[in-house]
């Protein structure tokens, strides 16, 4: 495993062997430093040819309308294009933040990506480890 970025908001980690980037978000995360971080994320996720993403938004809160529109126009693609199959989020604890991803997961499902939702870190690793 490998650390890709870190700061205050976010780390973000890829392991190669697992094909699989990882992502935590420390507190509240948007505009610029929520669309790097997306950014490095996407781009490790290609060069090391991954197929899942772990998302742990526990600590952020819902997001923006900006941010989730730009996610479906510059990050979403590229990750279907690169072999993007499956997805494990573990929720934010607000029940706001719950209620923005339960929509989001949806549309995902929707474009075919295999989604499932979390409240514990260890049992959403353990789930896409077996994916």
């Amino acid at each position: 495993m490998s650390v890709v970025l870190e700061n205050e908001f976010v780390t973000i980690e890829v392991v190669p062997e697992k094909k699989t980037v990882k992502h935590k978000f420390h507190k509240f995360i948007h505009g610029e430093v929520f669309r790097n971080a997306l950014l490095a994320g996407r781009d490790a996720f290609i060069k090391n040819r991954c197929t899942k993403w772990l998302s742990d938004d526990r600590n952020n809160t819902v997001l923006t309308q900006e941010d989730l529109e730009w996610g479906k126009m510059n990050w979403e693609a590229e990750l279907f294009k690169a072999g993007w199959k499956h997805w494990a989020l573990v929720v934010p604890e607000k029940a706001i933040g719950q209620l923005s991803m339960n929509k989001l997961a949806e549309h995902y499902k929707s474009l075919g990506l295999n989604i499932q939702m979390f409240s514990n870190p260890d049992e959403a690793a353990a789930w896409l480890d077996k994916q």
